[in-house]
């Protein structure tokens, strides 16, 4: 079918290509730096970041240049859409929607940038949901209030084993009130006004855990949700919580395991893991 609205997201909504793909998804690419060398981080091999970040090579996530988003506008408007949807991670942890904003300036068909004051998940669900009212034909006001209905109620719940990476990169936020506690106080965090902020800490990574879970069937509720556990570096961890959500969570429309964006990992460092409950 012919779509009047083309969606865009960037690369920190952690969807998998072949899900971008048969969606109609185009992903922008947030650059990670490693040492000396850049590039788009779906380049970077997840264990060669994880071997730089633990042997204290410098590391940093670098936004995409408005280029980039002029030339991906550029060719949706020469496909023929009316308009496009881009939608993308808060503003308060990178300039990502910045430089859309910039590019958008420059397009013939008009650019509606989406700050979503989120990241990973919940963006991706919003973005699947509004993806899939473009290719039944909905307008743009259809597409837009979708997103945002579902990123606004969406959760994201982060455990880090370290808040030393997200001090690094400088996206500690609220949370810089726990660093220097107790080494083995694991502290749980979440997605508030752009930016992250403390949500509890408790002592002992599986305790963390078991907290973390609790907090997410609690807030799925008995409403109808996706459900998605991220991890960076993680993955046996990350699928013993998805097993664990399987049977805690009752109606789930849509369960989802995936590695974070290396964007992400840069920040909560190796180990890090995360649950997304999105409700429909």
């Amino acid at each position: 079918m012919y779509r009047r609205v083309a969606i865009v997201t960037d690369s920190t909504a952690c969807l998998p290509a072949q899900l971008t793909d048969r969606l109609g998804i185009e992903v922008v690419q947030i650059q990670v730096r490693i040492g000396d060398h850049t590039d788009d981080e779906s380049r970077i091999p997840v264990p060669d970041l994880v071997s730089a970040m633990r042997s204290n090579v410098p590391v940093a996530t670098i936004p995409p240049d408005p280029g980039a988003f002029f030339w991906t506008y550029n060719e949706l408007a020469a496909s023929g859409v009316r308009s496009i949807v881009s939608v993308h991670v808060s503003s308060r942890q990178s300039a990502t929607v910045e430089a859309a904003r910039e590019a958008a300036a420059k397009v013939r068909v008009p650019v509606h940038v989406v700050d979503t004051h989120t990241c990973g998940m919940s963006i991706g669900y919003a973005v699947q949901a509004a993806a899939k009212v473009a290719e039944a034909g909905g307008n743009v006001e259809k597409v837009l209030a979708t997103a945002q209905r579902r990123f606004d109620r969406s959760t994201e719940l982060i455990y880090v084993d370290t808040l030393e990476y997200l001090r690094r990169g400088g996206r500690i936020g609220a949370a810089a009130a726990l660093v220097g506690g107790v080494l083995s106080m694991k502290p749980l965090l979440t997605m508030a006004d752009g930016q992250i902020t403390p949500l509890d800490k408790v002592i002992g990574a599986d305790r963390a855990l078991n907290r973390m879970l609790d907090i997410a069937i609690k807030r799925a509720g008995t409403d109808t949700v996706d459900v998605a556990v991220e991890h960076f570096d993680a993955p046996e961890k990350a699928a013993r919580l998805l097993r664990k959500l399987r049977t805690g969570v009752p109606n789930v429309r849509q369960f989802m395991l995936t590695q974070v964006s290396s964007a992400i990992g840069a920040h909560v460092g190796p180990g890090a893991l995360g649950i997304t409950v999105s409700p429909v």
